[in-house]
């Protein structure tokens, strides 16, 4: 789970001209900590910038959606959320390690949330955080919403107050923002359980005067349009904090602590999305509570998609590559290079198993998109399903091995005792 900061303050868009791709790399014996640190953060720059991007694009296909609701506008808009999805998983890496990501991508990527407190839900199959008085506030239909013993005034939509609404209550399933909360409103509830299917919402959602279905339109357009531009505003943000124009930001602050520092945050930053986070949270509570609630990107059936990219983030930051949007592709000093210089074979046994975990990824997005008979992620975890099961396993035992040889890395490297986060779970 996902928990949410303070709202952060919405700011204004920068240059995105400084973005060149790093040359190639010289030979492995200049490799330094020190360089790879700086490279480090010549990705993290690159990844949210492409993130940055895509939510601009989505920023534009939802205005078009709004200004003509069609079937063809609304599919549109899924498309670009989908595609934004790509850069952003990607860059989840960058999370754990680097207190300026941790403190601010909840925001923008926390889950599961209780839809009911956006807007309406199915109440005979809605599932939700047992005690949460938000889950059915349904802002969107109500001016004024009552939660943890307040009455919360929330007659005009704008991305400050819902930036305000997270974690309303107490409850980290009221979640207001992000890229679950648009993922809600474009496609609705997926109300096929375990059986194949994802949200219907119909693009008459966002129809205005008798065309409107499932009322409050104009208050639902309001919501859509607010947490989109929030979504672009927090994004803005992070790329300024990793890029080389800007003064006293986080890159300053990382590039000024001793490299080996540098490298720990990196090695804790594979290590703990690899084992805690996604072999964790995101697969094994998914699969052990056959709970379809616990599927990253469960209304639009992209789970899969979401697992993969985590996989391609941690492997990208270890050989200090990264293809961009464009299709261009940065290379730079990498942990792998400087693992080689020390240790060859610890450094090839952990760029083969990076390859074996992204196959067994691979595996999972390849079923889910099987021409014929697909399995989303929420089919793979239904109870009895021993196929699907032992697909999220596979991908589980290779994360936790590569883990293994994360820290057995990070120990050569210098960096002592090295404890990836496991989020409480035991493998």
């Amino acid at each position: 789970m996902t928990s949410l900061p303070a709202r952060l303050p919405l700011t204004s868009a920068i240059t995105l001209a400084s973005l060149i791709p790093v040359g190639a790399l010289a030979a492995e014996d200049t490799v330094t900590p020190e360089s790879v640190v700086s490279h480090y953060a010549d990705v993290a720059h690159a990844t949210y910038a492409d993130s940055l991007a895509a939510a601009r694009a989505l920023d534009e296909r939802i205005d078009a959606l709004l200004e003509a609701p069609s079937a063809e506008t609304l599919s549109a808009a899924r498309e670009a959320w989908l595609e934004a999805r790509v850069p952003y998983q990607q860059s989840e890496v960058f999370r754990f390690g680097n207190p300026v990501v941790d403190d601010w991508e909840g925001q923008l990527n926390a889950w599961p949330l209780d839809e009911g407190m956006i807007d309406y839900v199915a109440s005979d199959d809605y599932q939700h955080e047992l005690g949460n008085a938000g889950a059915t506030a349904n802002i969107v239909a109500n001016t004024s919403i009552e939660i943890g013993g307040k009455t919360l005034d929330v007659s005009e939509i704008t991305p400050e107050l819902l930036a305000d609404l997270n974690e309303a209550g107490g409850s980290e399933a009221n979640v207001a923002t992000g890229y679950h909360a648009l993922e809600f409103l474009l496609w609705g509830q997926d109300l096929n359980g375990f059986d194949s299917g994802n949200g219907e919402r119909p693009a008459s959602d966002y129809l205005t005067g008798d065309d409107c279905t499932n009322g409050h339109c104009d208050r639902r357009r309001s919501y859509l349009d607010a947490a989109s531009d929030l979504l672009v505003s927090d994004l803005e943000w992070m790329v300024a904090q990793w890029s080389t124009d800007q003064q006293d930001n986080y890159r300053q602050t990382l590039l000024a602590q001793p490299a080996q520092e540098g490298l720990r945050r990196i090695l804790f930053g594979m290590g703990s999305l690899s084992l805690g986070e996604l072999a964790g949270e995101r697969l094994k509570v998914a699969l052990e509570a056959n709970s379809y609630e616990d599927e990253h990107d469960c209304f639009s059936d992209n789970t899969h998609n979401s697992h993969f990219y985590n996989g391609q983030g941690i492997q990208n930051v270890y050989l200090g590559e990264y293809e961009r949007r464009d299709g261009s592709v940065m290379e730079g000093p990498s942990p792998s290079d400087l693992l080689a210089q020390q240790d060859a074979e610890l450094d090839t046994q952990l760029r083969e198993q990076l390859e074996a975990t992204m196959a067994e990824l691979g595996d999972l997005k390849a079923a889910a998109e099987a021409e014929s008979s697909p399995m989303a992620f929420d089919m793979m975890i239904a109870p009895g399903n021993e196929q699907g099961a032992n697909i999220i396993n596979e991908a589980i035992l290779a994360l936790v091995m590569q883990t293994g040889s994360i820290e057995k890395a990070a120990g050569t490297l210098g960096v002592n005792s090295l404890q990836s986060d496991d989020a409480g779970h035991n493998f």
